[in-house]
């Protein structure tokens, strides 16, 4: 049945009624409610049900999941009604029943987005009520919500500049219009709605043609010159007698000289505007049979169409941004969160006119950064470059060229299939910025080997299709990542399968696009930095994400080269560890080229060994000519790549590890390196343990192990809850474990049945009078890319830090005021309703709501945690047994509440002027 159509000029959505098929597909039920069925329920539940027009299953299902969250609070933290409503939506949404939209439940609540979704999150008390597949519909919707609120914001700013005030409110409708008709445009065009740079790409195409077909008494000055005089847009008589006036000439398809003037005003490339229009919105108009009408759509064609749109996605109803409508307020930011352009050397009546850094601003100045950059870069080898491949005993040229125009082909259709039917030619201007840099940064790799090495011919290198491969690809993610199309804000997994899969192009969806294994690209990404230093801060930190993506979690899939270089080091005789334990102590060199880990297998001073002699399978089966011979060698030397790879696997796993450490055992600083030597151990001698797995499974597998036989008292559920509040993680670790083939489970299903039964006998050892020696403690290295170890932002919140700890004893008393917050968060677990007030103090950027914490009584344990199949809150299956010593500490925050508020004001001004 299709949704009902919206009424002329209203923004009240009508409600959706629910069809047959929006229920469960195994049960056929009335769509209506009935309320006889639901006695037992109560009556104000059920009434809300049936105005939301639920059908019996989903009203079923909701309720269920409400009494199980009612049982595991010990207070209501909000109004009833309000939790119904969020226990109906993640239930709609588990499963997938089209019942109702998101502003339909909003305002039978009385929410707006930002206070809905923090109400849904807080529903996972337990950390079993919220799934992957809700928290992935709760991650998109909530970037949905930002870009086309930052949209609407650079909108309503724009039209100020654009359109003259009237009287008769003629141009508050041609503004309504624009709007909506943007909607429509970015709902149709782009299957990833969230794209904010296309999506303003599009909203200037909608002025540009709002602009040329509205009447010129409408327009500011600027804009009535910019429209070109062949056009001679339609006065206010010919849009209501137009059965009077003779049919104009079909406009041109694109006024270039007025979508230049909107591209100048709103700092926007007009080139990569011209293609989005010719083709995307182009498209789109002819779809609406508007390409070659002379007017601007009706906004009641425009209502009804939307309606329909919205009413198919769901969510917010985008119109409402118009109306100031409650339900879409923007979320309130004191003005010192907000970012701004930095005002160094500038007096202060300068500094007052620097505007502020908003999302989209953001955006172009990073895209015009990189367009400027490669200004002087060629889509071609410079000459520089022909001359490198001339000297090679093999001619790489060609064999570059081909690769670049199948894979730019391939990019192309790949990119198109992801953002939009139409973006085929925006895939292609995206790969052509990416030959550019990756011409750019392999130039001057080779300056810098030529200068180390003073040698011209690289063919060995060159001639290498993995190199050349995984170059491009960090090129691409590089161009991918400035445009905003590559992000961590899901943690860099890829949720909910079919569509949603399909729509993601966050790494790594650059390597399956072009074919490459994670661990091969992993090699190129230190070279790449170090040879281009116009990389904006925010990318290198991109990278060294994928860099900590690849060695956590990636690199250890089935198939992966990774294994096979293991399997070689264990059997083909090298006669050294992966990476002895002894060298932890030693720091980490970063003087490692892209020549050194894709062509040599050797260690550093090693003997080098002869061009015939066959290379490391992962690095050089591609590199070797087919007619070389081959010999066979005693033993295998050592991976340079593999050798670099557990050097920095091992530090970044410390580093986790003294985090979460530094969260949940500070009473217990002497536990830290007998969890580290069980976790490097785990990761030195069963690597099995890793495949298709995660680093961090293992690490909070280890701290749990060490905590048992050690007897103190650390819960699965408290050290999950302190893991969410790392940066770039994810619920998927902890809750979709690998337990066998094809079957996963939470955390402790994998402790029990995997971890715990393949490690017993080396785990009882520590409870042993003869312990197993302490694994060294890896050195930290500053950044090889030559930032500081900075303080990581705390995901969802706008004025909470981590820092790895200076001293590695560093006492609870002289912790930073940024970690010493976070600790309460994996320290205290009592009653819900402070558990919940702390989460809400972290992810709130309203610091005020600090004070209302109230901390003058004990807190008491949660009921109890419903994590595994079995119902029980523990591995072993055991009960959790009073008052924790963590729970202490949050009495020592409210004594240094004050000391540690003044420190923070320090260190903010102190990181201002870095």
């Amino acid at each position: 049945m299709p949704p009902k159509k919206r009424n002329s000029g209203t923004t009240q959505s009508k409600e959706l009624k629910p069809s047959a098929e929006s229920g469960s597909p195994d049960k056929k039920e009335s769509p209506e409610l009935s309320v006889k069925k639901h006695r037992d329920k109560d009556a104000e539940f059920v009434t809300l049900c049936k105005s939301l027009h639920v059908t019996d299953l989903l009203c079923d299902r909701a309720w269920t999941l409400w009494k199980t969250v009612q049982d595991s609070m010990e207070e209501v933290v909000d109004s009833q009604k309000r939790l119904w409503g969020a226990c109906l939506y993640v239930s709609a949404t588990d499963m997938d029943v089209a019942c109702f939209t998101l502003t339909q439940v909003l305002k039978a609540v009385s929410l707006n987005v930002k206070q809905f979704l923090a109400l849904v999150r807080k529903l996972d008390v337990n950390l079993d009520t919220i799934s992957t597949k809700v928290n992935s519909a709760l991650t998109r919707l909530e970037k949905k919500y930002d870009v086309t609120l930052a949209l609407y914001q650079r909108f309503e700013k724009t039209c100020k500049k654009i359109f003259a005030l009237v009287s008769d409110d003629k141009e508050r409708e041609t503004i309504r219009s624009c709007w909506t008709m943007f909607l429509l445009a970015k709902g149709r065009a782009l299957q990833m709605e969230d794209d904010l740079v296309i999506s303003f790409q599009l909203l200037l195409c909608t002025l540009e043609l709002c602009i040329k077909r509205c009447p010129p008494d409408l327009l500011q000055p600027l804009y009535k010159s910019a429209v070109s005089k062949v056009q001679s847009p339609p006065t206010r008589t010919s849009r209501r007698n137009q059965s009077k006036v003779k049919a104009r000439p079909p406009e041109p398809e694109v006024d270039l000289q007025l979508l230049k003037t909107l591209c100048n005003e709103n700092e926007c490339n007009a080139e990569e505007v011209k293609n989005v229009y010719q083709t995307s919105f182009s498209a789109f108009l002819d779809s609406l049979d508007l390409s070659r009408s002379p007017d601007f759509p009706q906004v009641n064609d425009l209502d009804q169409q939307y309606e329909e749109h919205y009413l198919k996605s769901r969510d917010f109803d985008g119109r409402l941004f118009f109306d100031g409508d409650e339900t879409l307020l923007a979320p309130k930011v004191e003005i010192s969160q907000v970012e701004r352009t930095p005002k160094k050397n500038l007096s202060d009546e300068d500094a007052g006119l620097i505007p502020p850094q908003t999302p989209i601003r953001a955006a172009m100045n990073s895209i015009q950064q990189l367009r400027g950059d490669l200004t002087s870069s060629g889509d071609q080898p410079s000459t520089n470059l022909a001359t490198y491949f001339k000297n090679c005993t093999v001619d790489p040229t060609q064999d570059v060229l081909k690769r670049l125009e199948t894979l730019g082909q391939m990019f192309s259709q790949r990119f198109g299939q992801a953002v939009g039917p139409h973006c085929v030619v925006l895939g292609r201007q995206r790969f052509t910025l990416g030959v550019k840099l990756y011409y750019k940064v392999m130039e001057a790799m080779l300056k810098s080997e030529e200068k180390r090495l003073s040698v011209q011919n690289f063919s060995k290198l060159l001639n290498d299709s993995t190199f050349h491969t995984s170059l491009l690809a960090c090129a691409l993610e590089v161009v991918m990542a400035t445009y905003g199309e590559s992000s961590f804000k899901t943690g860099g997994y890829s949720h909910g399968g079919g569509d949603a899969a399909e729509t993601n192009v966050c790494f790594p969806w650059i390597l399956d696009v072009v074919n490459l294994a994670a661990f091969d690209f992993y090699k190129v990404i230190e070279s790449f930095i170090k040879a281009d230093p116009t990389l904006s801060k925010d990318i290198v930190k991109h990278l060294e994400t994928c860099e900590n993506l690849i060695m956590e979690r990636i690199a250890w899939r089935t198939g992966s080269p990774l294994f096979e270089l293991l399997k070689q080091e264990h059997e083909g005789g090298a006669a050294e560890q992966v990476e002895t334990p002894a060298c932890f102590s030693q720091p980490l060199q970063h003087n490692h080229t892209a020549a050194d880990l894709y062509l040599s297998p050797m260690r550093p001073g090693l003997r080098v060994l002869p061009p015939e002699s066959p290379a490391t399978a992962a690095s050089q089966a591609s590199s070797q000519p087919p007619t070389q011979p081959t010999s066979q060698t005693p033993r295998l030397p050592k991976s340079n790549s593999l050798s670099l790879f557990y050097k920095k696997l091992y530090r970044l796993a410390y580093t986790r590890l003294k985090i979460l450490c530094s969260y949940l055992l500070s009473s217990h600083p002497e536990l830290e390196p007998i969890i580290w030597t069980l976790f490097q151990h785990t990761l030195q001698h069963e690597q099995e343990l890793m495949r298709d797995r995660h680093l961090d499974q293992l690490m909070m597998s280890a701290m749990y192990a060490i905590c048992k036989v050690k007897s103190v008292d650390l819960r699965f559920k408290t050290i999950v809850t302190a893991y969410k509040n790392l940066p770039n993680t994810n619920q998927e670790t902890f809750k979709h474990v690998l337990i066998t083939e094809d079957h996963y489970d939470s955390i402790i299903v994998f402790y029990n049945q995997v971890f715990m039964q393949k490690l017993k006998t080396n785990i009882l050892q520590y409870a042993s009078t003869r312990p197993p020696t302490l694994s060294p403690i890896p050195q930290i290295p500053r950044s090889p890319y030559k930032f500081p170890n900075s303080p990581l932002r705390v995901p969802g919140s706008n004025n909470v830090y981590i820092s790895p700890l200076k001293s590695p004893r560093m006492s609870p008393g002289i912790m930073t005021p940024r970690s010493r917050m976070l600790v309460s968060i994996g320290e205290s677990f009592g009653p819900s309703n402070r558990f919940q007030k702390i989460n809400q103090m972290v992810n709130s950027s309203d610091r005020a709501f600090k004070r209302s914490l109230d901390l003058g009584s004990t807190p008491k344990p949660l009921k109890r945690l419903r994590f595994d199949v079995d119902g029980q809150d523990e591995a072993d299956g055991s009960k959790s047994g009073g008052d924790s010593t963590l729970i202490q500490k949050l009495a020592e925050m409210s004594s240094t509440r004050s000391r540690m508020q003044e420190q923070k004001m320090k260190e903010d001004a102190e990181s201002r002027k870095e």
